[in-house]
C-alpha cells in the first residue's frame, strides 16, 4: 500500500484510548497551544448550550450547535494566518470568534439585531465577518468547497500568500460541488484544504448511504491530491494535520483533502429529533471520546491543567457567555431604513421613494 492510501485508509490521532499524547507526533504543539484550544472548546460548549436554551425558551429561533465536534473549528482557527479566508458548513462558525471575532456581535447575529454586522439579513447559525476574513454559507449542501477553491484560485492568479479553507459535512460527498471543486483544486494546484467533517450522519441518512468507499479521505487519490484521514475529536491531531495541509498550500504544492471522523453529541439542529434514526447506544458510545474531556484529560496528564483551573475556567467562561447574551438580548431590534443599504453605491430614485414611503407609514401613529 503507498503512503498516501495509508494515510486515506487509516486514521493519525495524538491521544490514545486513555488521552495520553504521544508527543512525537506532534512537534509543533505547544502548552500554550493546548490551553487555549482548551478555553476556545470549553466556551463553544457552553455557547452552544445556552443558545439552544435560549432556543427552546422562544428567544431566538433557531440554532445548530457543534456539540462533539468542537474540535474541528478551534483547531482551525488556531492554525490559520490573518489573511487566510474560511468557507465554513454548518459547525464551523466559532472559527471566527477563536481568530478574534466579538462574542457579542457572534451572539447578536442570533438575535439579527442592531448589534449584528449582517443587519439581520442571514438566518442564524450563518454568521460572516469580514474583518476575520470568513463568509456565511448557504445552507445548500456543499457550494462552500467549490467557493473556497475559486477563492484559492484567485489568490494563486494573484500571487497572495494567503491560503483558503472549505468545509462540509459527510453529505455533502454526495453532490457536485463537492467533486467539481476536488477536481478544479487538483488540476489548477490551488492553496485550498478542503476539510469534511464526517460525523455519520448527513441529518437522518448515515454515511454508509453516502458511499460505498472504505474511506472518504481516499476520493482524494483518484483526483490528484493528497488525502488525510484523522481523529475529528482529537484537537491536537487535527491541529498537526491542518497545520501540515497549510503549510503545503503555502508553498504552493496545492491542496490537501481532510476527513476529520467525528460524531455529533446533539440534535443536527433545533429543528431536528435525532432519537428517530440513531440509538442511544450508539451516543452513548461516542460520549467516550468526548472531544473537550479527551484534551481536558491530557493537559491533566501533562499537569498543564489542574482540576482547580478547570472549575475556575467553567465559571469564567459561564459568566462571560451570560453577560454577553444578557448585553445583546436588551439591543434594540435592526432599523428599518437599513432595508436599503447595501445595495447600491448611489440609491436610485425610486428605492428613494420607497425609503421615504416606508419611514412615513412608521412614524404614523396607530389607529385605535
Amino acid at each position: 500500500m503507498s503512503s498516501a492510501a495509508a494515510r486515506a485508509l487509516g486514521l493519525f490521532r495524538v491521544l490514545d484510548d486513555r488521552s495520553k499524547a504521544d508527543w512525537s507526533l506532534a512537534p509543533g504543539f505547544t502548552r500554550e497551544l493546548g490551553l487555549r484550544a482548551y478555553r476556545e472548546m470549553k466556551r463553544l460548549r457552553v455557547l452552544d448550550a445556552r443558545m439552544i436554551l435560549l432556543q427552546r425558551q422562544g428567544r431566538i429561533g433557531f440554532y445548530g450547535a457543534a456539540h462533539g465536534q468542537e474540535a474541528v473549528p478551534i483547531a482551525t482557527g488556531l492554525v490559520l494566518e490573518a489573511d487566510d479566508w474560511v468557507f465554513p458548513a454548518l459547525r464551523e462558525q466559532s472559527v471566527m470568534l477563536v481568530r478574534g471575532f466579538s462574542l457579542d456581535a457572534f451572539i447578536a447575529q442570533v438575535f439579527g439585531n442592531s448589534g449584528d454586522v449582517l443587519k439581520g439579513r442571514q438566518m442564524p447559525s450563518h454568521q460572516s465577518g469580514k474583518q476575520v476574513h470568513q463568509v456565511s454559507w448557504s445552507s445548500c449542501i456543499g457550494p462552500q468547497l467549490p467557493h473556497a477553491v475559486g477563492a484559492a484560485w484567485a489568490m494563486k492568479i494573484r500571487r497572495a500568500p494567503s491560503i483558503a479553507v472549505g468545509f462540509a459535512g459527510d453529505g455533502a460527498t454526495s453532490q457536485g460541488d463537492f467533486h467539481a471543486a476536488m477536481n478544479f483544486a487538483a488540476v489548477f494546484k490551488t492553496p485550498a484544504v478542503l476539510v469534511c467533517q464526517n460525523n455519520g450522519w448527513s441529518i437522518s441518512v448515515p454515511t454508509s448511504r453516502q458511499t460505498a468507499s472504505e474511506t472518504i479521505a481516499q476520493k482524494a487519490i483518484a483526483y490528484g491530491m493528497p488525502g488525510v484521514r484523522v481523529d475529528g475529536n482529537d484537537v491536537i491531531a487535527v491541529y498537526t494535520v491542518l497545520a501540515e495541509a497549510c503549510a503545503r498550500a503555502r508553498r504552493g504544492d496545492g491542496p490537501t483533502f481532510i476527513e476529520a471522523v467525528t460524531y455529533r453529541m446533539g440534535a443536527h439542529s433545533t429543528s431536528d429529533d435525532p432519537t428517530r434514526y440513531r440509538t442511544q447506544d450508539e451516543v452513548d458510545a461516542w460520549a467516550k471520546k468526548d472531544p473537550v474531556d479527551r484534551l481536558r484529560k491530557a493537559l491533566m496528564h501533562e499537569r498543564w491543567l489542574t482540576e482547580e483551573d478547570d472549575a475556575a475556567l467553567e465559571s469564567e467562561l459561564t459568566r462571560e457567555v451570560a453577560d454577553a447574551v444578557n448585553r445583546v438580548e436588551a439591543l434594540p431590534a435592526v432599523p428599518r431604513e437599513t432595508l436599503f443599504d447595501d445595495v447600491y453605491a448611489e440609491l436610485p430614485w425610486h428605492l428613494e421613494e420607497q425609503r421615504e414611503e416606508l419611514m412615513a407609514l412608521h412614524a404614523r401613529p396607530a389607529l385605535g
